[in-house]
């Protein structure tokens, strides 16, 4: 539900850390020997360990060697990982690989019957979406050259190459290389928005088409394992992005742009099915005149060839072939779809039935393999990606959707106050108008129209080919039933219907205050007689999405991670009392403080009954390229969340409640916040954040087509939680992952003496969320490096400002190393996690060494020296989230 999980495995002791070793060792071989050939002049400065990097004009050829070599040690993990994966299954059984369908099956299909594992598994639906986030710091260039390299490492493992061979695939990777120094990584301008919508596309081009109908293989080997093969049942993959739909506080996307995204990702698809297509009739060259083929059968494969652009050719073109031939006919009947030519698909359904008419049709005449191995892929593409590849949620703030509302109402006369009694009142009368005059659209500012045209745009979709290439309108910082409301009453200024509204409003719930006031916003809503035939439409689900990025920076991580666990608990309680069911969508990102942890365990550790086979989760940026960039890793990720999901909603005996636990973490969440809060809030505190880190010179990375701030305001408030989050990782205090715990587990032993460090004990064994947390923070307490800080802190000109804030982080570091050892019992930080602490020791000397760098940029930059400072700063800032493994 985050970073990608292997860095935080245990090693097993099977050889995959010997074979990552070995790739070491010859990749850091060709690496040197290209810095040799183009920087010979910094060849012994990259191995003189803790050194100081140069600060001259050979800083930039340093921090570039490093960067690569990050990137180099990320992709031999990856297929390190890969490697020992497929080692486990072929020595132990797939039931033996973490995160798989055979191994959650094996532990859980124990006294599960086939009827009521068939019904779980129609139930089954995740759904990753990607988002227009910007924290991947890597080109799209750069991204394509490490997937080039994956892939000849990948090729490196055969055994049958001659020493020549393989001699030749090393200078290959040692080609790539040079063209990852040759290319360079940094942006020297900031992308568009369309750069954003193809890099979005890259992954399904490049993996996610191909990975789906593997996973769903795998999913029907694990069924009939157990279940036997009555019956064809596979999860619900369905892709959603936010890239082109996502408009909160980024001016550039607008509706043009959005209709755009949909366009871009229906082509890519129907370009595939016209590949798979190409190929499966080049395959399948079966003769009516050798294999009968049954009349019937016959008959409905010849009608899908008369429903092609040109039939009689096909004939002549195929005689006899009439397998080759009705897939010929399908192949030009989407080339019509994709130019909205005659004879086009009227919908992706009337695809998919051509498709399972073919196959089964194979099956028939005894081409079973044929049919498995050609055709049926592109059924299951068509399945889930249908003419939309994935589908693009919409995302705008209450603050713009209000804005409008009230300058529509001032076309009549004054607009009442947003958040009075006459707003409330105004708002739930004209929703209720069984016709409602639209608006003067001349009268409006441009930005109502805009959102008039979204609106419009959405409703547009809804009823094409595919409805579901146009998700739900994500409505962020949702705060009272009003927000939704005032949606849907735009909605039907743009054309709606009035009995019931056609549009899925979905709350998105971010700060700690709006987490504790959403039960009682759907009890509110639901009063309304159009909201709640509305939301009762959707088969008795309710979408609610929440933010963990806000309500970290709003609380702090503890006190964040309760307040999520509670908000689903009362959510769900609440809905259920309307007899609805809710389907959470978790915003996570990648690092810890923004959601970020191994996929199984967050899911595991999500509350009983909370999910239900449903599950929606945003991937984010270097996320997206960690778990998508390759087919394989593709493949294994989609594994392991749609396999956790399952293993989560296969749970029948719940949990006994343990007040004591929930009152215990209660008290630790209030005394996190209480800690966290007080630092935020000193007066000198937001003095330190811009000049102890690097925020505002982030702006210079160029890393997305969103400004940093929401609304171009000064103050915390308004920054965005990325950048937040990236600058504290990148002068090492990480504090957003890990700030209040010392504190409060220190007061809550001080308060509860012997009592307290026996319940504290009992639920690191037994809590699963406590556990998490516990594991998480200590995981940010590893990379944290107080030496290394202080230097940051160095830069804050007033002595009282930098003494005094520096002093309580380091204060509050030293209160929560203490908190780990006595939960954990170890003495080393980070040793329970060995793959991580490798991964991390292997960076952190050049690390450490970019840091001290990047303080010495910092301040020449600060002194009036930018131009010159300006490229390597960029390349310290990408050095530290490659070593990092993050951004935000």
């Amino acid at each position: 539900m985050g970073a990608a999980p292997d860095l935080h495995r245990a090693e097993d002791g099977r050889g995959g850390p010997d074979y990552a070793a070995e790739l070491r060792r010859e990749l850091g071989a060709l690496w040197r020997n290209v810095i040799r050939r183009r920087a010979p002049q910094i060849a012994d400065l990259i191995d003189t360990g803790e050194a100081p990097l140069p600060m001259g004009e050979d800083s930039i050829p340093c921090l570039q060697a490093i960067n690569i070599w990050f990137q180099l040690l990320k992709i031999i993990d990856e297929n390190a990982a890969m490697r020992d994966r497929r080692q486990t299954e072929a020595r132990d059984g797939a039931a033996a690989v973490e995160g798989s369908f055979a191994k959650v099956l094996a532990e859980n299909a124990t006294g599960l019957n086939a009827a009521s594992f068939t019904a779980l598994a129609y139930r089954l639906s995740v759904g990753p979406t990607l988002t227009a986030h910007p924290t991947e710091a890597k080109r799209v260039t750069v991204l394509e050259i490490h997937r080039r390299i994956y892939r000849l490492l990948v090729a490196l493992e055969t055994q049958r190459w001659t020493p020549r061979e393989r001699e030749d695939l090393l200078l290959d990777i040692e080609g790539e290389i040079d063209l990852l120094w040759m290319t360079g990584e940094l942006r020297r301008e900031r992308p568009s928005l369309k750069d954003e919508i193809e890099w979005g596309l890259q992954f399904f081009r490049d993996s996610v088409y191909d990975a789906v109908p593997q996973l769903f293989e795998r999913f029907a080997t694990a069924k009939e394992s157990h279940f036997g093969k009555a019956g064809e049942v596979k999860p619900c993959i369905r892709f959603h992005s936010w890239i082109g739909g996502d408009r909160d506080g980024n001016p550039n996307v607008t509706t043009d742009m959005t209709r755009l995204a949909v366009g871009q990702a229906r082509k890519a698809v129907l370009e595939r099915y016209l590949v798979g297509l190409g190929a499966a009739a080049a395959r399948i060259s079966i003769s009516s005149l050798i294999v009968k083929i049954p009349p019937a059968t016959e008959a409905r494969i010849r009608a899908i060839i008369a429903r092609g652009a040109s039939p009689e050719a096909s004939e002549k073109r195929n005689p006899g072939e009439i397998f080759r031939q009705a897939l010929t006919a399908m192949a030009d009947r989407i080339r019509a779809t994709l130019s909205t030519a005659p004879g086009a698909y009227r919908a992706a359904t009337d695809f998919v039935a051509d498709l399972a008419t073919v196959e089964a049709a194979l099956i028939e005449i005894g081409a079973a393999r044929a049919a498995e191995r050609h055709v049926r892929p592109i059924r299951w593409q068509a399945e889930a990606f249908g003419f939309r590849t994935m589908t693009l949620d919409i995302r705008q703030n209450s603050t713009v959707t209000t804005a409008v509302l009230a300058e529509i109402w001032g076309l009549s006369g004054p607009a009442p106050d947003y958040g009075s009694a006459d707003w409330s009142a105004r708002l739930r009368r004209e929703i209720a108008l069984p016709d409602l005059a639209w608006p003067d659209r001349a009268r409006l500012s441009a930005n109502a129209n805009e959102l008039l045209n979204l609106l419009g745009l959405m409703r547009e979709i809804r009823h094409g080919d595919d409805p579901d290439a146009v998700g739900p309108f994500i409505l962020s910082m949702t705060r009272s039933s009003d927000d939704i409301l005032g949606v849907y009453l735009l909605a039907r200024y743009a054309g709606f219907g009035a009995e019931k509204i056609d549009l899925a409003v979905v709350p998105l719930f971010e700060t700690i205050d709006d987490l504790r006031a959403a039960p009682a916003v759907f009890d509110d809503l639901l009063s309304v007689p159009v909201a709640r035939r509305s939301l009762r439409s959707n088969a008795g689900t309710v979408e609610v999405m929440l933010g963990y990025s806000d309500s970290n920076k709003d609380g702090g991580f503890v006190c964040s991670t309760w307040e999520l666990e509670k908000a689903q608990r009362r959510i769900s309680q609440t809905l259920a009392r309307h007899d609805l069911q809710p389907v959470f969508f978790h915003g996570r990102g990648g690092s810890v403080s923004r959601g970020g942890a191994p996929t199984e365990r967050a899911i595991a550790a999500q509350p009983f009954g909370t999910i239900n086979g449903r599950l929606r989760l945003t991937e984010q940026g270097e996320v997206v390229s960690s778990k998508y960039a390759n087919r394989g890793t593709a493949l294994n990720q989609l594994e392991l969340l749609a396999a956790s999901v399952l293993s989560h909603s296969l749970a029948t005996v719940k949990p006994v409640p343990n007040p004591e636990h929930d009152d215990a973490l209660e008290a630790l969440a209030g005394m996190s916040q209480a800690a966290y809060s007080n630092l935020l809030h000193r007066p000198e505190f937001m003095q330190y954040f811009l000049q102890a880190s690097p925020v505002e010179e982030l702006a210079m990375l160029r890393i997305g087509s969103r400004p940093a701030r929401r609304f171009g305001a000064g103050g915390l408030s308004d920054l965005r939680a990325i950048p937040w989050v990236f600058a504290w990782s990148q002068n090492r205090h990480l504090l957003t992952g890990w700030y209040g715990f010392g504190s409060a587990i220190a007061s809550f032993r001080q308060v509860r003496a012997g009592e307290g460090d026996r319940l504290l004990a009992e639920m690191f064994t037994r809590h699963k969320l406590f556990r998490l947390i516990v594991d998480e923070v200590e995981k940010s307490l590893l990379l944290t490096d107080m030496e290394v800080a202080a230097r940051y802190a160095s830069l804050v000109e007033n002595d009282a400002v930098r003494d005094a804030i520096f002093g309580t982080v380091g204060a509050e570091y030293d209160r929560s190393i203490a908190a780990i050892r006595f939960l954990t019992g170890s003495k080393e930080v980070g040793a329970r996690f060995p793959m991580m602490l490798g991964r991390f020791e292997r960076v952190r000397p050049q690390l450490d060494r970019i840091n001290r760098m990047q303080v010495a940029l910092l301040g020449e930059a600060r002194s009036g020296h930018a131009a010159r400072t300006t490229v390597p700063l960029m390349q310290s800032m990408n050095c530290i989230a490659a070593g990092l493994g993050w951004t935000g």
